[in-house]
């Protein structure tokens, strides 16, 4: 699926909600006490938030490189909170100027949760840092749960790049460890592993059994595939599966779900990342239903059903291989494996 249109569609706007102000100094404190309790894997001390406290309340006054933006609670306390840092960066031709703005931390006290104040609170704060000369280049960090919002403001990811991190002092040895073993909190470990790109593909025939291929417009490399998409950031494999035969074909992919092969793909120069592709049974399609295919023109101009033989010519011997393992699989129930995508 091409994203690129999803990615720049206009976020969603919070209809009639509660008053955004800028955060002030004296909001320092509890912003730093809504980071430590929603945001961090591990909340801070006393000491530590009167720290930070100090140090951000510095930095939110109107020339320091702190911007922040509030919703109230009956309390007075901020019900939810984004806060933006500006930075300065190696100047590249996206952003001529070297200046950055990254989101440091969007968070919604739970009992305010889904009424939209963090869409809010963001959309507030992106408006504010897109004002200011210079600031041209936008960065974040998410989690799977947040990225479908950061979407929504035409945030993107990439999967070939992984965030580390490394701490001039060692991590703190946890009880009961294994000598010369170290912790670390359990978010730093998972962004601490290799990366990988997880696309599903949906496999479907004619009632002759002649499988179905869409040609592709953008990938010469691949002209002929499977209904298939990356999975986007905290999607379950089945609903990758009917979101992208929807967006491909107009068609509605019914399960219950069956798993047909595991396709992995060994990292390379041009794609420095490992790749799963999972892929299901669609069953099989009436000719009527095959010409009721709806093609998204921007990715594919044809959806055509031929004998396996007959595909092999007109398709990379990877590919190949993958339908003939996939077929197979569907004929004999016993899932296929092949871990050979990609390789020369």
């Amino acid at each position: 699926m091409n994203t690129d249109s999803a990615a720049r569609q206009e976020p969603k706007r919070a209809v009639e909600g509660p008053p955004v102000r800028a955060a002030t100094p004296e909001d320092a404190g509890a912003i730093i006490q809504l980071r430590s309790e929603h945001v961090l894997s591990t909340p801070l001390s006393g000491e530590w938030i009167r720290r930070c406290a100090d140090e951000l309340a510095a930095r939110l006054v109107p020339d320091g490189d702190a911007r922040a933006f509030v919703i109230d609670s009956p309390t007075g306390a901020p019900a939810a909170c984004a806060l933006g840092l500006i930075h300065p960066v190696l100047a590249a031709p996206t952003y001529p100027h070297g200046l950055a703005a990254r989101v440091q931390m969007v968070a919604t006290q739970p009992e305010f949760r889904r009424r939209g104040y963090a869409r809010a609170v963001l959309d507030t704060l992106l408006n504010h840092l897109a004002g200011i000369e210079h600031v041209t280049l936008f960065e974040l960090h998410t989690s799977a749960e947040a990225a479908p919002l950061y979407r929504e403001f035409g945030f993107s990811g990439n999967p070939a790049l992984m965030r580390m991190t490394r701490h001039s002092q060692p991590a703190v040895a946890a009880a009961g460890a294994q000598p010369g073993s170290t912790w670390v909190p359990p978010k730093q470990y998972a962004e601490s592993l290799p990366k990988a790109a997880a696309f599903v593909c949906l496999y479907v025939t004619d009632e002759d059994d002649r499988p179905l291929q869409l040609h592709s417009v953008y990938s010469p490399s691949h002209p002929w595939h499977m209904i298939a998409g990356a999975m986007d950031l905290g999607e379950r494999p089945w609903d990758a599966v009917v979101r992208e035969c929807r967006e491909e074909t107009g068609m509605s992919a019914v399960g219950p779900p069956r798993l047909l092969a595991t396709v992995y793909g060994q990292p390379r120069a041009q794609r420095p990342y490992s790749t799963l592709q999972l892929v299901f049974d669609g069953g099989r399609l009436t000719d009527e239903q095959i010409r009721g295919l709806t093609l998204n023109p921007q990715e594919h101009d044809e959806a055509r059903v031929l004998p396996l033989e007959q595909w092999q010519a007109l398709m990379p011997a990877r590919d190949s291989a993958r339908l003939r393992a996939v077929e197979e699989a569907r004929r004999t129930g016993v899932a296929a494996y092949v871990d050979t995508w990609g390789d020369a």
